[in-house]
C-alpha cells in the first residue's frame, strides 16, 4: 500500500486511540516505504489534522446534523482529512481533496456514506465562495481563538493573560506553522562557514541564525538528516536556536565541573562540552536510560570526551553536594513553547499536569541547587511559556533561599528577548524560534 492519505488515516486512527503522533507516524513509515513526496504529504496530513483537530471538529459540528463527537470515530477521522486539505492545503486541488476523501470513506467501511461525505465537503466549499471565513465563531475571545486556531481554552487564557489579544493571535498563528530545523555547528570539528559551504555544494539551502553563533537553519526539504554532509563526521547536530541560547547563558569554562541535571537526549549537554573546549567534566544525569542512549550516540558522533553519564533521578543524588562550578537544570515541562513541534502536545497537557510539573520543577531546583559550590552558577530553563513553571518557580525558590541571587544575562548573544523581572522569555512570534524561559542564578560565597 502506498496511498499517503490511506496511511495518514491509519496513523490518525492510532493517535485517536492514544498513540503519540510521532510514534504513530514512524510505525507506518517503517512498515510502508514511500517516495519522498508521498512521505511529506502523509506527514503533513497527519500532523496537520492532529494540530487542527478542534477547528475541524467545529466544521463538522456546524455542517452535519450530528456533532463530531457523535460521528463514528473512523468517519470523523476521514472528515478531518478532507476538511484539513480543503481549508489548509492550497497546493492540493479542491477536486483531489474531495474525491480522495470520498474514496477513503469507500475503502474504510463507509460505502453507504460516501454521498454524506461528498455533500459535507461541497457544502463547505459553497460557504467559502460566499465568505472567506465560513466558520461560525463565538463572541468570547478565548473560545473564538481556541476554535479558530485549534487550542484548548486554558492555553489561550495563559497566553492572553501575558500578551493580550493581538499578540496571542500572532503566537497562535506561529504555533500552527510547520516547524523549521536548526543545526548547531560543532566548533571543535568544523566551522559555520565550512558547514554552510558543504551544504551549498550538496544543493541544500541553509542560512545563519542572527544572534546564535553556532546556528544554521535548514530551508526547504532536505531528505533524511543523516544523509546531509558532515553528519557522520560530527560537524553538527540538530538543536533549536533558543535551546542553543541556554548553553551560552550558563557560559561554562574549560576545566570546570558542570552538572546537567536533566540531560537526555543531550542537545544541551553536548553544547556545554563544545563551549568548554571538551576540557573539564560534565555529569550528564537523567532517569530515562533509553533517552541516555541517544545522548551516548551523540557524544560519540561529535567526538566528545568530557561527558560522564549518570542514570537516575537528580532529586535523589547525594554524591554531587557542593562539587559543581555550574549546574544546568533544563527542567521537564509542559512544552507550551514547542507546540508546533509536537502536534498532539496541546491536547495532552492540562492545567492539572502543569501543577504537577511545577511541583517537580520546584523539587528539582531545590535539590540541584545543593550541587553548586559557593560562588557557583545555576541556570534554570524550560521550553514552556507558563508562568507557573517559570517565574513562579524562581520566585518561590529565591524567597526560600536568601543566599541565592539572580544574575543579569549579559553573556547572552544579543537576542531581543522579553526580560521579565525574573529571567528571560523567548516569545516565538517575536524571535522566530521555540518558546523558552531561562534564568541565571548565583549561590553567594557566604552560603553553606
Amino acid at each position: 500500500m502506498n496511498n499517503p492519505r490511506q496511511l495518514a488515516f491509519i496513523a490518525l486512527r492510532d493517535v485517536h486511540k492514544g498513540a503519540y503522533a510521532d510514534v504513530a507516524l514512524d510505525r507506518v513509515l517503517q512498515k510502508f516505504k514511500l517516495p519522498d513526496h508521498d512521505r511529506r504529504l502523509m506527514t503533513e496530513l497527519l500532523y496537520g489534522s492532529v494540530r487542527r483537530q478542534r477547528t475541524l471538529d467545529a466544521l463538522i459540528d456546524q455542517l452535519a446534523t450530528k456533532p463530531a463527537n457523535q460521528q463514528p470515530k473512523d468517519l470523523r477521522t476521514i472528515l478531518h482529512l478532507g476538511f484539513y486539505q480543503l481549508r489548509y492545503q492550497e497546493r492540493i486541488p479542491v477536486s483531489a481533496s474531495v474525491n480522495t476523501t470520498v474514496e477513503l470513506a469507500k475503502e474504510n467501511g463507509f460505502t453507504g456514506l460516501t454521498g454524506f461525505v461528498n455533500g459535507l465537503l461541497r457544502q463547505y466549499l459553497r460557504l467559502v465562495e460566499k465568505s472567506p471565513e465560513p466558520l461560525k465563531l463565538p463572541e468570547n475571545p478565548v473560545e473564538k481563538l481556541g476554535i479558530l486556531y485549534s487550542f484548548p481554552d486554558w492555553i489561550i487564557q495563559v497566553w492572553l493573560d501575558q500578551l493580550g489579544l493581538a499578540e496571542t493571535e500572532k503566537l497562535c498563528e506561529w504555533m500552527n506553522q510547520t516547524p523549521t530545523i536548526d543545526l548547531r555547528v560543532n566548533i571543535l570539528r568544523s566551522s559555520v562557514e565550512k558547514v554552510e559551504l558543504a551544504f551549498k555544494n550538496a544543493g541544500v539551502l541553509v542560512r545563519p541564525i542572527p544572534h546564535v553563533p553556532q546556528g544554521l537553519r535548514l530551508i526547504g526539504n532536505t531528505g533524511p538528516i543523516q544523509n546531509l554532509p558532515g553528519f557522520r563526521e560530527g560537524w553538527w547536530t540538530i538543536q533549536d536556536s533558543s535551546a542553543q541560547l541556554v548553553g551560552h547563558l550558563l557560559d561554562p569554562q574549560p576545566g570546570e565541573v558542570v552538572i546537567d541535571a536533566c540531560a537526555a537526549p543531550g542537545g544541551k549537554t553536548t553544547h556545554l562540552a563544545e563551549l568548554m573546549g571538551d576540557q573539564g567534566k560534565i555529569w550528564a544525569c537523567d532517569r530515562t536510560a533509553s533517552r541516555l542512549r541517544k545522548l551516548k550516540e551523540n557524544t560519540q558522533r561529535l567526538h566528545l570526551q568530557s561527558i560522564e553519564i549518570c542514570t537516575g533521578d537528580s532529586r535523589h543524588f547525594t554524591q554531587f553536594h557542593h562539587i559543581a562550578d555550574r549546574v544546568l537544570l533544563d527542567a521537564p515541562c509542559s512544552g507550551l513553547g514547542t507546540l508546533h513541534r509536537h502536534a498532539d502536545a496541546r491536547w495532552r497537557q492540562t492545567p492539572e499536569s502543569v501543577k504537577e510539573l511545577a511541583l517537580l520543577q520546584q523539587e528539582l531546583l531545590t535539590h540541584t541547587a545543593s550541587f553548586v559550590k559557593p560562588g557557583g552558577v545555576l541556570v534554570y530553563a524550560t521550553c514552556t511559556l507558563h508562568p507557573a513553571e517559570n517565574e513562579q518557580v524562581i520566585a518561590k525558590f529565591l524567597a526560600a533561599n536568601p543566599h541565592w541571587q539572580q544574575l543579569p544575562s549579559l553573556n547572552l548573544p544579543k537576542v531581543e528577548t522579553n526580560t521579565s523581572s525574573l529571567g528571560l522569555k523567548v516569545w516565538p512570534h517575536h524571535q522566530d524560534m521555540d518558546g523558552f524561559f531561562m534564568v541565571r542564578l548565583r549561590k553567594t560565597n557566604d552560603s553553606e
